[in-house]
């Protein structure tokens, strides 16, 4: 290998990675990963391990790649997509405990699963020193439609709203650089704010440009905390407490952020051995939380992420939520140093006013109307992010990113009013078939059922979602499922409804014709979703409760024909642990007992 004996001597660190595809040294791809996401990270790993050796350590490097959500949006690829963070936690804890002599390690991920799955391996590592490399973003193109919305060409196309030339044109112009996480605040960009949020990663890390300067320096910086912490004898166990926990629920409120974060983040307290939130805590606060970030898909105006970060990104939120006494600012980073002292020193630094400048000098914007404050964010009309609905339909629960809702369906109180005549759809590729068809209509309320862990592997419907956000009618059909969204879900979508279908849930009993009354108050973060009408007679929603109970589940419920094996056992685990709303883990001891038990 040409290593010299002698470097062998200093302290061993792994470099744990999601890298994909083969990059020659000019950039040009050898062969191809399954997103830009993860294309340029080696760039972050070479950066760690060249810093690591010139400290006299020896430098160990590991991946384990991720797969793309846009690229298996409505293919069986999807039913893989949830299980995977699962599986690949698993993945990336052995490959560190394989390691035995390491010191500490550093994590760099990128995207929806690979960067969850980082974080959970990192949280369950206990005394070990462990720091996070968030691998940034792409920037926007100059002309086309950012990586979100380019996903809809397909439906667009269908409905003869775009040429075949336009959709190609299209396709091959979302990303503006090669390497990075999507451009709108999605699951991968929530998840690299928890991150650092959470005090995992260097401040002022999350969502920077991927293959820039900065974005390099984020990897040394991550190696000289890590050797500090090691020094200190700084285990992650003292970063991620109850309290760090807490503070990354209230920046994700105040970012807006992906809703599949409700799955990842106590996944990431289970492994830390920490309390994963309840839905009364997501509630409580998302209802005392004012969301001050405008970006992709969420808006006001639509700033792509990386104008986040020009803005001054997570401790430029935490700034404003520090004057609302939201925060513990007693909460270890892998700076060494509280949250609090971190603060302070973000708030005189050089780095933030450069930053802010560069936004204003290269784009025209305004870091104050990217990054509010709580009085212009109420001017601006920002409401908070998330509601979780309860109702005879969902009585463990659901979630409604709110704020997405089109502003001009909600009425003037501040509530969106809905009922609606039920279609009901077993899989996503009926609801498609519906769509493309012109078989839903303005007023409808789509129920997607069957489409939970069990049955498809807690699909993302963002094909469902995305084509009604570009047909014109689409703003005026709600959807009701038991699967998840896509980040940049936009709408009147319902998710992640308990009991799911195939376990009994009362929305596996909904017939078509049925009437649903949906509201959402966005004023208080409170909802309803209720079955109040069948064949032709109106009721309460308590009776509609009973009506429900006395119906069988519809026929056409079952696992996806294609739901692979590996996915069905993730599904019976996570099943047996509490399901969705615990995270969708594998909680061994409740297994085992389970198992004993039987």
């Amino acid at each position: 290998m040409g290593w010299d004996p002698a470097a062998l001597v200093g302290d061993d660190w792994l470099i744990l990675n999601t890298h994909g595809g083969v990059r020659a040294e000019d950039g040009r791809p050898i062969a191809l990963g399954y997103h830009t996401g993860h294309w340029e990270i080696g760039l972050q790993v070479r950066a760690a391990a060249e810093t690591l050796k010139e400290a006299g350590c020896v430098p160990f490097a590991a991946h384990c790649s991720d797969p793309c959500d846009g690229r298996t949006q409505g293919t069986p690829g999807m039913f893989d997509s949830l299980p995977f963070r699962n599986d690949a936690a698993l993945v990336m804890r052995r490959q560190i405990r394989s390691l035995p002599t390491r010191k500490g390690v550093i994590g760099v991920a990128t995207c929806d699963k690979g960067l969850p799955a980082m974080m959970m391996a990192l949280a369950g590592m206990g005394d070990l020193p462990c720091v996070l490399v968030p691998g940034g973003v792409t920037l926007p193109p100059r002309e086309g439609e950012d990586a979100g919305a380019v996903q809809t060409i397909g439906a667009r196309f269908s409905h003869g709203l775009i040429s075949l030339d336009e959709a190609s044109a299209l396709g091959c112009r979302a990303c503006g650089t090669p390497g990075g996480g999507c451009q709108f605040l999605g699951t991968a960009a929530t998840s690299q704010v928890v991150g650092e949020a959470l005090g995992l990663a260097p401040m002022h890390s999350a969502l920077a440009p991927s293959g820039s300067e900065v974005w390099r320096k984020i990897a040394v910086d991550a190696v000289d905390a890590g050797r500090e912490l090691a020094a200190r004898g700084i285990g992650v166990k003292d970063i991620l407490t109850d309290a760090a926990i807490r503070n990354a629920m209230v920046v994700h409120a105040a970012f807006g952020g992906s809703t599949n974060l409700l799955l990842h983040i106590p996944a990431i307290a289970h492994a830390a051995g920490v309390g994963r939130p309840t839905v009364a805590d997501w509630t409580e606060v998302n209802a005392t939380t004012p969301r001050l970030v405008s970006v992709l898909p969420n808006g006001p105006v639509m700033h792509p992420t990386v104008n986040v970060f020009l803005a001054g990104g997570v401790p430029e939120v935490m700034l404003h939520l520090r004057a609302l006494d939201l925060l513990d600012l007693d909460a270890l980073t892998v700076s060494g140093r509280s949250w609090g002292a971190m603060l302070e020193e973000w708030e005189g630094s050089e780095r933030r006013s450069r930053f802010r400048e560069v936004l204003m000098e290269q784009e025209g914007v305004d870091a104050n109307e990217v990054i509010m404050s709580p009085e212009r964010a109420r001017e601006w009309g920002l409401a908070s992010t998330v509601t979780f609905p309860s109702g005879n339909l969902a009585p463990e629960g659901a979630v409604i990113k709110s704020t997405a809702i089109d502003p001009s369906v909600v009425d003037a109180d501040g509530v969106y009013r809905k009922s609606g005549s039920a279609k009901v759809f077993t899989s996503e590729a009926d609801a498609m078939r519906a769509i493309r068809e012109g078989g839903i209509e303005a007023g409808d309320v789509m129920v997607l059922a069957g489409i939970g862990p069990m049955g498809t592997g807690m699909e993302e419907t963002y094909q469902v979602t995305s084509a009604l956000k570009y047909l014109p009618f689409g703003k005026h059909v709600a959807v009701v499922t038991d699967g998840r969204f896509s980040g940049v879900s936009t709408g009147a979508c319902i998710g992640h409804v308990g009991p799911e279908a195939l376990a009994g849930g009362p929305i596996g009993q909904v017939r078509g014709g049925d009437v649903i009354k949906i509201e959402i108050d966005l004023n208080t973060n409170s909802g309803t979703v209720d079955l109040v009408g069948a064949e032709g007679r109106r009721f309460s929603a308590a009776e509609g409760a009973t009506v429900l109970n006395g119906r069988p589940l519809n026929d056409g419920l079952a696992p996806h024909a294609l739901l692979p094996d590996d996915t069905r056992l993730w599904a019976a685990l996570q099943g047996a642990s509490g399901g969705a709303w615990a995270g969708c883990v594998y909680d061994v001891d409740t297994i085992v007992a389970k198992l004993v038990g039987d």
